[in-house]
């Protein structure tokens, strides 16, 4: 089993940064690919960023150029960070941390707030 604990979520101003984090514990070794996804009042839940465990990444048509995934590796954990900047008040929405072994987890979600 994987364990994913996510932070950084707030309230940020338009044009605004944010980093979040994801730490996964467990069975780190069978994780192929982590990545952050986000879903808002009344929409569907979507890809915003995600990097495989060979360091390839994707990330959502909105975000493109805006947001960063990245990862840091240690003995029993990994982190993926998601650098967030220019930040558009459309990008509220509660962000959710995605791990993808045989089976899918998910982080508890964190709140993003962009608004002046």
């Amino acid at each position: 089993q994987v364990q994913l604990v996510e932070s950084g979520g707030g309230l940020v101003q338009p044009g605004g940064s944010l980093r979040l984090s994801c730490a996964a514990s467990g069975s780190i070794s069978s994780i192929g690919a982590m990545g952050w996804y986000r879903q808002a009042p009344g929409k569907q839940r979507e890809l915003v960023a995600r990097m495989t465990s060979g360091g390839s990444t994707n990330y959502g048509d909105s975000v493109k150029g805006r947001f960063t995934i990245s990862r840091d590796s240690a003995k029993n954990t990994v982190t993926v960070f998601l650098q967030m900047n220019s930040l558009k008040p459309e990008d509220t929405a509660v962000y959710y941390c995605n791990a993808l072994t045989r089976l899918v987890y998910w982080g508890q979600g964190t709140q993003v707030t962009v608004s002046s």
